[in-house]
């Protein structure tokens, strides 16, 4: 057998002990600390097969379109809460009612399909993951709002089984939990106990046996050519993503009879949760593999919701299970030569010409612009009342944060769906400083940056050895794990706990920042300097290096840029960035709460960076400009309308965002001006051969100087 077969085999049977060892590691150490009853551990196993449902689904969309999901939670939202509605408010019967949701499932996948997914057929597969999370907010808001068409809530709501029938399991084997409290077992848990395994066979008898399986298959490979040789590429993204919204619905609506009706976008959080880490184990594509992890975690988090004081254990636990996953998973094992690994939907946004910025009137025009800006944000304190300025300095607090997110995914093109936990880290460590040794303000946000850029050290480690979307699940389990254990004062005290007031020490002693308008000046003065630094690294020989392996990873590899090296120095970059602005949130609120810095709240800040453009550190203020314009709206379904259809529409429409938006405003009052549009100067410049004269002309295109945009 020659050397590289025996190594890719050694190489494969590697990564099978490393998934059979995580999936008997998580059943043990839910036998050994959260034991229970063998009738909850029955109960357990059925909400597990149901997270294998979802799980199953992700693992579907990801062998058809290469994207992770994120939406799979919330696919089957819609059709579960029209069959709520027409059981409990019409009182259909339960096989009608789901006879009708299959129905409804088959029409929400299409629907998605052809008028959301469809669009995004020729953008890079990380754009359209991204997509997904806009996608997951509106069906999250479509199935709050349908219950309200009846005048009804149906949150926590369950539907009546289908059939008298019940069983209480009596059976105890010695090793189990001997605690009384078994359960009884009604016509919802028979059903899970049937119907789940039933659809996830069905799903692995499509992909591996059926013609339209192989189809699949191969249209993920290679679309383009799957689409020469006459595959229906349409045809089997719509049947990829109806089986995935089916999945879906199954899973929600049995779960809705056993547990109650979980709508809403924080409920399907912890389910995404479990998915994902199922997927990690499982490699993505390793059905049954993926379907045993994610029973596995689903009885862990059941044995911990009955035996600890808190259920926020099974979330560290489970992120745990991922770092190691991932950091003793060969690394070839899971590479692939796919566009997953970087974001390159963000248009660079490039300067204007310095011929056209030398027009008297342009400069005139660019100048005062700039001037009416900094006395604009000069004068807040002074036109507006008090409150105005607290939301201004919160605003300027956001835009620090997204710019760390600039720096990981506009920079590095990984996705960061954690960020705000690392923002608590930096707010944790900042207020403990002032709060219980009373440091001087500025050195505690140092210290906050220093705990930011560790704690995207560690978290990042284990991902970035990779290709692919692995960080964005790692930041997302280490955010719940954050928002529920790590960061909660239930479990911690070295940092204030949230009914504690942290007062603001004056500035070396001698400058206090007490008042609103004082502090307002203060983080005005912050986020000027992190600006400023950030766009020196972007000039660097280190920030080049980050874009390069963005762009082209082997060409880097090529010229001997450290690949992992320089996307851990970016997420390291952005940490001590959102770590900064951690110990500046805090400070503003004077309180540290660990449910500001959960996975919403990370998702929200990720969609707003979006919105606001990718392409230059400027588009972080307009993202934090529409971030706090969405959190100004009282009604939460309308934040959740407005960032899911905004990062929809940026990323069809405008995908340079906001900033790029006005950048094109910028190039037609420059060409109405000057006469000339910037595009035609560029390409004339780009055309021109090398001379003595202009040694700097080449041909491939300029580079982006970070900030020049906005003028």
């Amino acid at each position: 057998m020659p050397r590289d077969v025996r190594v890719a085999l050694t190489r494969l049977d590697r990564s099978r002990v490393v998934a059979v060892t995580a999936i008997v590691a998580v059943l043990a150490i839910q036998l050994i600390w959260f034991g229970m009853p063998f009738g909850l551990w029955v109960r357990g196993l059925v909400l597990g097969l149901l997270n294998a449902m979802l799980a199953i689904g992700m693992a579907l969309i990801y062998r058809a379109n290469r994207i992770i999901n994120f939406a799979q939670a919330d696919l089957g939202t819609v059709p579960a809460s029209f069959v709520t509605a027409f059981i409990l408010f019409w009182g259909w019967s339960y096989w009608l009612g789901l006879a009708a949701g299959l129905v409804l499932a088959v029409l929400t996948g299409l629907i998605v399909e052809f008028f959301l997914i469809r669009r995004f057929r020729h953008a890079p597969r990380l754009v359209l993951t991204v997509a997904t999370l806009g996608i997951a907010q509106l069906m999250v808001l479509v199935g709050i709002l349908i219950p309200r068409w009846w005048g009804e809530n149906t949150v926590s709501e369950r539907i009546p089984p289908p059939a008298d029938w019940k069983f209480t399991p009596s059976f105890q084997p010695r090793f189990w939990e001997s605690t009384p409290g078994a359960p009884i077992l009604n016509a919802h848990d028979l059903i899970a106990l049937i119907v789940a395994p039933i659809a996830m066979l069905g799903v692995a008898w499509f992909l591996s046996r059926s013609r339209w399986g192989v189809a699949v298959r191969a249209n993920a490979e290679r679309s383009d050519r799957a689409a020469m040789l006459g595959l229906p590429v349409s045809r089997l993204d719509s049947i990829v993503w109806s089986i995935a919204t089916v999945l879906a619905f199954l899973a929600l609506f049995i779960r809705s009879g056993i547990t109650g009706v979980p709508l809403g976008f924080a409920a399907g959080l912890p389910a995404l949760l479990l998915a994902l880490a199922a997927l990690v184990v499982g490699r993505l594509e390793r059905l049954p593999t993926i379907a045993a992890a994610a029973v596995a975690f689903g009885i862990l988090e059941y044995g911990v919701q009955y035996s600890a004081t808190s259920p926020a254990y099974a979330y560290p636990i489970i992120a745990a299970v991922v770092f190691a996953v991932l950091l003793v998973q060969p690394a070839t094992a899971i590479r692939r030569d796919d566009a997953t690994s970087s974001w390159r939907g963000a248009e660079e946004i490039r300067p204007l010409p310095a011929s056209l910025a030398a027009n008297p009137w342009v400069s005139t025009i660019r100048w005062t612009l700039i001037a009416a800006g900094v006395l604009g944000v000069l004068l807040v304190p002074r036109l507006f009342a008090v409150d105005v300025t607290v939301k201004a300095t919160a605003a300027i607090t956001f835009a620090i944060i997204l710019i760390s997110l600039v720096v990981l995914t506009g920079w590095s093109g990984q996705i960061s769906l954690g960020q705000m936990a690392i923002v608590g880290m930096g707010a944790a460590v900042s207020t403990t400083l002032t709060w219980r040794w009373n440091v001087d303000l500025t050195l505690s946000l140092v210290a906050g940056g220093m705990a930011g850029a560790l704690t995207a050290f560690v978290v990042g480690l284990p991902a970035l050895r990779l290709r692919g979307l692995y960080l964005a699940v790692t930041t997302f389990a280490f955010g719940l794990a954050a928002q529920s254990w790590l960061l909660n004062d239930d479990f911690f005290d070295w940092f204030p706990a949230a009914e504690q007031r942290v007062e603001r020490p004056p500035l070396f002693g001698r400058i206090p920042v007490d008042t609103p308008t004082r502090y307002y000046m203060y983080s005005l003065v912050i986020l000027v300097l992190v600006y400023a630094g950030v766009r020196g690294i972007r000039r660097s020989e280190v920030g080049r290096s980050i874009v390069a392996v963005r762009e082209n990873e082997r060409a880097a590899q090529a010229f001997s840029v450290p690949v992992v090296r320089s996307r851990l120095t970016a997420f390291v970059t952005s940490g001590a960035v959102a770590g900064i602005a951690g110990g500046l949130l805090a400070h503003l609120t004077q309180s540290f709460t660990a449910t500001s810095y959960g996975p919403a709240e990370s998702l929200q800040a990720f969609t707003a960076a979006v919105v606001g453009g990718l392409g230059a550190l400027a588009g972080a203020l307009l993202g934090a400009a529409y971030l706090r314009g969405i959190r100004l709206i009282r009604s939460e379904e309308w934040q959740i309308l407005t960032s899911g259809i905004g990062v929809l529409f940026v990323l069809l429409v405008l995908p340079s965002g906001l900033l790029g938006l006005w950048v094109r405003i910028r190039d037609a009052v420059v060409a109405k001006i000057t006469g000339t549009h910037p595009d035609e100067v560029i390409a004339a410049e780009l055309e021109r051969p090398p001379t003595a004269a202009h040694p700097a002309a080449h041909p491939g295109p300029l580079p982006l100087v970070e900030g020049d945009a906005v003028a």
